[in-house]
């Protein structure tokens, strides 16, 4: 089996209408830029997208996809760390199952971590295809979220990322860290860069998240991103005699 250069990890949540055009486009998009794999990982989907993958992958012999099946709906993180966790590959790219992040701008990003630039390059959406009230909570919560962990980011919540495996696997596992992956990589050590990305409205389906069931969590998963800060483990071996 050829080396892979790339795993990208893609956790879905009922998200039947879209999961066969994302496939559809990832295939079109990104065998030219591999070899890679793609793990979309089902995250307890109640509807029918694991049948849609399971039936599209074997209508089109995609050895390169690998579904990955949690035991019951855990939140985005989990399905994000689960697929990081399975990955084969040196870097690991995300995209969200709705189908707002467009897949072209990953080549570019992968490239630039494997020049060396970062070890993460994270996506900003400048013109972000959602509505007014989603725009202006998601720019408040950014502003808090920087104030509290001491960081700066300008699009935490964004999907589309490329970041090197070994720092998914050494970050601290919490729910809601798939949002703080560039501040995690930043802790650890290690160099971020952020890029403007292309963002589509949601063609079919509906969104997870909303002010009501993010602004609490967020709180208090920004006050734990301060306290870490203080209190993470950043050793490394340098020799054994």
């Amino acid at each position: 089996m050829a080396e892979l250069r790339f795993s990208l990890v893609v956790p879905i949540y009922n998200e039947q209408e879209n999961v066969a055009n994302l496939l559809d486009e990832v295939a079109a998009v990104l065998a030219p830029h591999g070899p890679f794999e793609m793990l979309a990982v089902d995250d307890g989907s109640r509807d029918d997208s694991l049948r849609c993958m399971r039936d599209w992958k074997q209508r089109h012999g995609a050895a390169w996809l690998r579904i990955v099946v949690l035991e019951r709906n855990c939140g985005q993180s989990a399905a994000v760390m689960a697929g990081a966790e399975q990955a084969r590959g040196p870097l690991v790219a995300t995209l969200d199952g709705d189908m707002q992040n467009d897949p072209r701008d990953l080549p570019a990003m992968l490239a630039r971590v494997e020049a060396g630039e970062a070890d993460a390059v994270v996506g900003v959406r400048r013109k972000r295809r959602d509505t007014f009230v989603r725009r202006v909570s998601s720019r408040i919560g950014n502003g808090v979220r920087n104030w509290l962990t001491g960081d700066r980011v300008t699009d935490a919540a964004c999907g589309i990322k490329v970041i090197r495996r070994e720092y998914f696997l050494r970050a601290p596992k919490f729910v809601g860290m798939h949002r703080f992956m560039a501040t995690l990589v930043r802790y650890l050590g290690g160099q971020v860069v952020e890029v403007d990305v292309n963002h589509r409205p949601r063609a079919a389906g509906v969104a997870k998240y909303g002010i009501g069931n993010r602004i609490w969590k967020g709180l208090r998963d920004c006050f734990a991103m301060r306290w870490l800060r203080t209190r993470l483990l950043l050793h490394r071996v340098k020799e054994e005699c």
